[in-house]
C-alpha cells in the first residue's frame, strides 16, 4: 500500500511539474496579449450589525405562531418610532488570512489607510481576525507594522484568531492590545526557519560543473549547487540566530509580560496552555467577539480586494486545483489522524 502511494505521489508530482510549467507559459502568452495595465482594486464597507439585527429578527418570526407575528409586527413599528439612535461606538473589522509570501499585506495596508481616515480614538475600534501560520521574514514584518499604525494612532486593536496564528501569524498578533483565540487554535512558534536543497555531489557525480561568482566575502553563504562550506554554514546559522533575536525583541516589547526565554523556542501551543503562557488574553472564537462588540458598538467590516488580471486569475485557479491534488494526495498518505 505504501509503495502504491509512493508511486502515486512521484506520478501527481511529475504530473504537476507539467501543468504548472503550461500554466505559465499560457500565463504570459496571455499577459502579452492582453497587455492589462495594473488596476485598482476596490474598497468595500459591510455593516454587520444589520446583518445581524436581520438574521435575530427573522429567527424569532419563525417561532411565533401567525398571530403572535401580527402582534410583533404592530409592537415592532412602535419600538422602530421610539426607536433611539444607534450608537456612535463604532468597531470596524478586517480578516488577515496569511500566505506564504504574505502578498495580502497590500490589501490590509489599503484597508488600515482608510480605517485610519475615520477612525476616532475616543470611541472606535478595530478587530482583526487573524489566520496564518507564518512566512517569510520581511512580508510579515511589514504586515506587523502594518497594525502598529492602529496602535500609534491610540486606537484600540484586537486581535482574533480561529484556527491558527504562528510564527509571523504570531508576530503581527502580539501588535494587539488583547489577543482572543478559540480552544483549539495554535499559537505561538517564536522561531526562524531556513532549509535550502543542495545538489553538489548530484552534479558531481554527473561530470558537471558549477560556476558561481561574486564580490563581497558572504554575499552567498549557502548555494544550491555549489559545495558549502563549514564557515560558510556558521555564517548563515549566525544570521539565523540574528534574525531570531529581533523576532523575540519585538513581541517581548508588545508583550512585556510574558517570559520570553520560555516561549520563543520555536514551540506552539494550544488554547488554554497558549493562555497560561502568557500568549493570548482569553479564550473565545471570533463569532462571540463579535456578538460581543455588536452590544455597545456598531460593526462594519472593511475589505480591500485588488483586481486580478485574466492571466492572474487563469494561473491562480491552475494553481489552487493543483495545491487541493498534492495536499489529498499527502493525507491520504499519512497513517496517523486526529
Amino acid at each position: 500500500m505504501l509503495e502504491l502511494l509512493a508511486e502515486y505521489g512521484v506520478f501527481l508530482l511529475k504530473t504537476a511539474t507539467i501543468v504548472i510549467g503550461i500554466m505559465l507559459i499560457l500565463g504570459m502568452i496571455i499577459n502579452a496579449a492582453t497587455r492589462q495595465k495594473s488596476s485598482s482594486g476596490e474598497l468595500k464597507i459591510q455593516n454587520l450589525s444589520e446583518g445581524l439585527k436581520t438574521i435575530r429578527e427573522q429567527i424569532k418570526a419563525e417561532m411565533l405562531s401567525d398571530k403572535e407575528r401580527k402582534k410583533a409586527k404592530k409592537a415592532a413599528k412602535k419600538e422602530k418610532a421610539k426607536a433611539k439612535e444607534p450608537s456612535d461606538k463604532r468597531a470596524f473589522i478586517i480578516d488577515f488570512n496569511g500566505s506564504m509570501d504574505a502578498h495580502e499585506t497590500e490589501s490590509l495596508r489599503r484597508e488600515v489607510t482608510a480605517i485610519l481616515a475615520v477612525a476616532d480614538a475616543s470611541k472606535d475600534e478595530v478587530i482583526l481576525r487573524l489566520e496564518s501560520p507564518g512566512g517569510v521574514v520581511h512580508g510579515y514584518g511589514l504586515a506587523a507594522a502594518q497594525l502598529k499604525r492602529i496602535r500609534d494612532k491610540g486606537i484600540k486593536l484586537t486581535i482574533s484568531v480561529d484556527k491558527v496564528a504562528a510564527s509571523g501569524g504570531y508576530m503581527m498578533a502580539c501588535i494587539g492590545d488583547r489577543i482572543v483565540a478559540a480552544p483549539f487554535a495554535v499559537v505561538g512558534s517564536i522561531g526562524v526557519l531556513a532549509q535550502i536543497p543542495n545538489f553538489h555531489r548530484l552534479l558531481k557525480k554527473n561530470d558537471i560543473d558549477f560556476e558561481q561568482i561574486t564580490a563581497g566575502e558572504y554575499k552567498r553563504t549557502l548555494t544550491l549547487f555549489g559545495e558549502n562550506t563549514d564557515k560558510g554554514r556558521k555564517k548563515f546559522k549566525d544570521d539565523i540566530e540574528d534574525i531570531h533575536g529581533l523576532f523575540k525583541d519585538f513581541v517581548k516589547t508588545h508583550r512585556s509580560a510574558l517570559d520570553i526565554d520560555a516561549v520563543a523556542t520555536g514551540e506552539v501551543w494550544y488554547g488554554q496552555a497558549a493562555l497560561e503562557q502568557g500568549l493570548i488574553d482569553e479564550i473565545k472564537t471570533s463569532d462571540d467577539l463579535l456578538l460581543e462588540a455588536n452590544e455597545y458598538a456598531q460593526l462594519f467590516k472593511v475589505t480591500y480586494k485588488e483586481k486580478a488580471k485574466l492571466s492572474e486569475r487563469f494561473t491562480q485557479s491552475a494553481q489552487s486545483v493543483i495545491d487541493r491534488s498534492i495536499m489529498q494526495w499527502v493525507q491520504r498518505s499519512k497513517l496517523w489522524r486526529w
